[in-house]
């Protein structure tokens, strides 16, 4: 008992100790784990000399002399240039037991422990530069040197790690069955090391340049959802990866998120760590929040009550999700229904605005509030969106062209769907004014005076004329958002729009309205010089009612002339108007309310 105890106390000696560091090396720590180091005398073999430090022996069997009065750090330099023999395929590359394989293997050895600098080399195993210059050439080309032009240095053998011109190698046929170890590629372990090292350099020299935020760790499971999402899912990874995901439960509990939520805006999905999720469920919920994104729904909403647009959206991807597998659902924050499968969001929706009392019932991936969290889209929103959309249809491209599995056919017609060329809303706004203002038809007129030719002054011919009860009907009202969130070019592009419609179908004048604040009525104006003659007034708030009720309420404005309203969206969410009317919208804005009217937006 007590020589147990004893031998559990005894101090290491120094062999075992740089055994121990040359094993936890970053760079030669791979290959020293499968190398066995044997004493001699426990070895029982009586051929390592006194003076030698070791042979090797067949696959990864090192014999050292344990005799050898040398330091730790003297140990780990010798143990570090035995595993660099190894590492530069010493054993395996050249024919062995041979005194020019011994000594080519030993000069790449020692020219990269140069470079290491692995504890510490006795004094004596030494080359001169021009010599350990060699070492930067494969070991096969080394041995042909010396074979032709054999330095005096190198063949004095009292540098090597035997001392003499002793055999350092031997086959694994010489090795007694104690020793004997299946082949080992130490060359691939050392190349993998210093692929693994030189990434791990990048990678440290990335993050003091690039300090990581809270809530981006790339070892979470979130961070393994998503990698694994983008490597197997060619569908979502193109989307996936110009995402940012963000895992802070601060900024999670500030915006009222449950389990996640996602801002198209700014290219962020948000996850909840204190869920826990599992990778699974982080899959799902992913994979859930990013086809948000590349569907467009946040723009495709158009005035929809927010939550219950969310609910629809959720039910239709939550059915695309568990019909291709994809993922486990979470706990909580699921909505699927049988009798909904199939159904696009729109008429979901209406089923869901039909019976308010079922909202209590349904919980978003938030919680009890949308997890598009894009509340106002602006231009870059757009333009953001329209990348979405791209990528999601490249996703599905080379997922069909590489035979990544099946998906719902309702999810390709949506993908399908969305990436159709929209129609211009020159076109849309043109085919309105064509629609309320037909080309009339001449009429002749023999109302004087009338047309005579010359060459029968006596026959009156009839005139063409354009029928006089049309005139005053033959107008329409356009109220223009002269607030200051009104961009100048959209004000540009729309009224040069209506100037080129109104003429083709001949309309003569329009009744102008601007408005901020307070409305400014300029009558009726002649079309032709609606865009480069009128000047625009206000560039204050914006109050659409008040103009609205200013143009209905002229009694020179027949109730059958409609009125077209140049805005930005920033007006009143209860606006009314009773007059047939249409809205011209900016760049990537959308009404506070819902309409059944014409909606064109401006690109």
């Amino acid at each position: 008992m007590g020589s147990k105890s004893s031998r559990a106390k005894r101090k290491p000696q120094p062999h075992e100790e740089a055994i121990e560091k040359l094993r936890a090396h970053y760079l030669l720590g791979p290959v020293a784990h499968t190398l066995t180091f044997y004493p001699s005398a426990r070895a029982g073999r009586a051929q390592v000399s006194p003076k030698a430090y070791c042979q090797l022996e067949g696959s990864g069997t090192v014999i050292f002399n344990e005799e050898l009065k040398l330091s730790t750090s003297q140990w780990l330099g010798v143990f570090a240039l035995i595993a660099l023999v190894y590492a530069v395929g010493g054993p395996r590359r050249l024919p062995v037991p041979s005194l020019t394989s011994d000594l080519a293997a030993q000069i790449a050895a020692l020219h990269w422990w140069h470079q290491l600098k692995v504890g510490e080399l006795p004094e004596h195993i030494e080359l001169p530069p021009e010599i350990l210059q060699w070492g930067r050439q494969p070991i096969e080309l080394i041995a042909t040197r010396l074979r032709s032009e054999p330095p005096n240095e190198v063949l004095d053998g009292d540098w090597t790690l035997t001392r003499s011109p002793e055999a350092l190698m031997r086959t694994a046929a010489e090795v007694p069955a104690i020793a004997y170890r299946q082949p080992v590629d130490h060359e691939q372990l050392f190349a993998q090391a210093l692929v693994d090292n030189a990434k791990r350099a990048l990678q440290l020299q990335h993050e003091a340049s690039h300090p990581v935020r809270p809530g981006h760790d790339p070892n979470s499971t979130g961070a393994k959802a998503k990698r694994w999402l983008i490597s197997h899912y060619p569908l979502l990874g193109s989307l996936l990866t110009s995402f940012e995901l963000v895992e802070d439960a601060d900024i999670c509990e500030r915006l009222g998120i449950h389990i996640a939520a996602i801002q198209v805006g700014i290219g962020e999905i948000y996850l909840n760590p204190r869920r826990q999720l599992g990778l699974e469920q982080a899959k799902f919920v992913l994979a859930h929040e990013i086809l948000h994104a590349g569907l467009n729904h946040a723009s495709r909403r158009q005035g929809r009550d927010p939550y219950l647009w969310n609910v629809a959206c959720d039910f239709v991807i939550n059915d695309w999700l568990v019909s291709m597998n994809l993922g486990m659902p979470p706990d909580s924050g699921l909505l699927f229904d049988e009798e909904l499968r199939g159904l696009p969001a729109e008429h979901i929706y209406l089923k869901l605005a039909a019976d308010l009392r079922i909202r209590r019932k349904l919980t978003t991936l938030r919680g009890d509030d949308v997890d598009i969290l894009d509340e106002r889209p602006g231009r870059f929103f757009t333009d953001r969106e329209e990348f979405c959309r791209r990528a999601l249809l490249q996703g599905l491209d080379y997922s069909q062209a590489t035979g990544r599995g099946l998906l719902p056919a309702g999810l390709i017609e949506d993908i399908r769907t969305l990436n159709q060329p929209a129609i211009p809303w020159q076109a849309k706004l043109a085919e309105w004014i064509q629609e309320r203002f037909p080309v009339p038809e001449r009429r002749r007129s023999w109302a004087r005076p009338s047309r005579r030719q010359s060459t029968t002054p006596e026959t009156p011919r009839p005139r063409f004329v354009e029928p006089e009860e049309e005139r005053m009907t033959r107008t329409f009202g356009v109220i223009v958002d002269s607030s200051a969130s009104m961009d100048r070019a959209d004000l540009g592009k729309a009224l040069g729009a209506i100037v080129a419609y109104s003429q083709a179908q001949a309309v003569k004048q329009v009744r102008l309205v601007y408005c901020d604040a307070q409305p400014y009525d300029e009558g009726y104006v002649q079309v032709e010089s609606l865009a480069s003659r009128v000047r625009v007034r206000g560039r204050g708030g914006t109050v659409l009612q008040a103009a609205v009720n200013l143009l209905q309420g002229q009694k020179d404005f027949a109730k059958e002339c409609p009125i077209l309203i140049i805005t930005d969206g920033f007006c009143e969410p209860d606006l009314q108007v009773v007059h047939d009317h249409a809205f011209l919208l900016s760049t990537g804005m959308r009404l506070p309310f819902a309409t059944r009217k014409p909606v064109f937006q401006m690109s």
